[in-house]
């Protein structure tokens, strides 16, 4: 058994503490990695105190010295982390009154755990959403310049993962891109709420001491101090929500990877990932095992059942407070951490990738992938769109039955199945005629690819500008 002398709520039990209860419940474990936050909200929280002459000028300075202290201990690994004090906020106030005494016992007025750690997550996670941002951008722009250096490879475009219609590659780079632009923007949404301070609510109902919340607020960066003390420390919206912005960045990512899986394999062989992202086989020699995009398609799902663990955690709470939101770090630290780990791997490997520009163009061969632009030349000659795609759909039976492409079938074989085609179809009927043909606003033609480029070359700077 340990001692509750050293609990700060001591004074109402009797008994000490069962060391495994004490093990159990703790989570300094896991939440000391909101120790620089922690502090900062501290620092914040007394020079509030001393404005409002709650803590004189001589106790704030003291205080404020003790915690920057403290933090430099932290960040040297010198400081000595207490199961027995729970948590992190409890350990660095322990810390604080063994260094300066009296004025560190004064730090805690007019605060609880409850609003304390609620401000700290936030403040952590405004952080690390800043830098995912970041990361996103970074990806954004590596995108950007693949797409900019293939716009004029062909790539055959898929439905239902068979061959329909031709396009860039460079178009569909910025298909990926445009997927992380959304979620960058869902990011910067969710700080947007989550920009919201806690602190001053205390455990649910606020506290008698007349405290400026919106100064301290000011002072961490907040919007505005949260409006209503019970909502204050028992909402985890804002986590959850950061959660499901994570999970759509995972699937995304996981799209890429299940592309990049196929594409390099020896079936396909549109794509080759530099070695520095595969590892081989310990028995078969051969093999180049796409490692990293398998792992981050696997993620996905660890980030997705986050997700659902923090609906869960939440879904049956009363309000206001309840010991269950301890367990909202674990789940919100691992995906930040996978996602970030991701977000890093795709970041250093797209530069690197190097598509196989004559396997893509000779797989758009295969597939009769200019169908479409024959029913859309017959279209413009008069015939209805549903009786001209009745005759191309005869031309590519003729092209299976022999083997040969549309653009391969003899004039008058194509003029037997309807005498409106003249020798002008032969322009639409190649890979290349087929991508210059859609050279409209969001289309793959080359030239739409680089306008396409140029703009979000330009979305991005305004994005980046401080």
């Amino acid at each position: 058994m340990s001692s509750s002398e050293s609990k700060p709520w001591a004074g109402r039990f009797t008994q000490a503490t069962d060391a495994f209860v004490e093990a159990f419940t703790a989570s300094v474990g896991f939440d000391q990695r909101l120790a620089r936050h922690d502090i900062q909200g501290s620092i914040a929280h007394a020079t509030m105190l001393a404005r409002i002459g709650v803590l004189s000028q001589k106790d704030l300075n003291t205080i404020v010295e003790g915690l920057e202290t403290i933090l430099a201990e932290i960040e040297r690994g010198d400081f000595f982390w207490s199961v027995e004090l729970e948590d992190v906020h409890m350990n660095i106030e322990a810390r604080l009154t063994d260094r300066i005494g009296e004025a560190g016992k004064k730090l805690h007025t007019g605060r609880s755990r409850n609003d304390q750690v609620a401000t700290d997550i936030r403040l952590y996670l405004r952080d690390e959403i800043d830098g995912l941002c970041q990361q996103l951008a970074t990806l954004r722009a590596a995108l950007i310049d693949l797409a900019e250096r293939e716009a004029d490879t062909i790539l055959p475009g898929f439905t239902h993962l068979q061959v329909a219609q031709p396009v860039s590659f460079g178009h569909h780079m910025l298909a990926w891109y445009e997927m992380l632009a959304r979620d960058q923007d869902r990011l910067r949404d969710c700080r947007k709420r989550l920009n919201v301070m806690p602190l001053g609510a205390a455990a649910l109902a606020g506290t008698t001491f007349p405290l400026d919340r919106h100064y301290t607020a000011e002072l961490l960066g907040f919007d505005r101090p949260a409006a209503n003390s019970l909502d204050a420390v028992s909402d985890r919206d804002f986590a959850i929500e950061f959660a499901a912005c994570a999970s759509l960045v995972m699937m995304h990512l996981s799209r890429f990877s299940e592309e990049l899986i196929l594409w390099t394999s020896a079936q396909f062989a549109f794509v080759d990932l530099p070695d520095a992202f595969c590892t081989g086989s310990s028995i078969m020699p051969q093999k180049k095992n796409p490692d990293v995009p398998e792992l981050v398609r696997g993620k996905a799902g660890r980030v997705f059942g986050h997700l659902v663990g923090l609906l869960t955690l939440m879904k049956s709470q009363p309000l206001a407070y309840n010991k269950d939101n301890q367990e909202d770090k674990e789940p919100l630290f691992d995906t930040l951490d996978t996602l970030k780990a991701c977000l890093r791997a795709y970041t250093d490997m797209v530069p690197h990738l190097v598509p196989n520009r004559e396997a893509m163009r000779l797989a758009a061969l295969k597939g009769y992938a200019t169908a479409t632009d024959l029913a859309d030349y017959l279209v413009r000659k008069g015939i209805p769109f549903r009786d001209a795609h009745e005759v191309v759909g005869k031309a590519v039976r003729l092209g299976i039955d022999s083997g040969r492409d549309l653009s391969q079938l003899a004039l008058d074989e194509l003029k037997a199945l309807s005498p409106r085609i003249e020798a002008d179809v032969f322009g639409i009927l190649t890979l290349e005629g087929s991508l210059q043909a859609r050279d409209h606003f969001g289309g793959t033609a080359p030239n739409q690819v680089r306008q396409a480029v140029a703009r979000a070359r330009a979305q991005l700077a305004e994005e980046t500008q401080p």
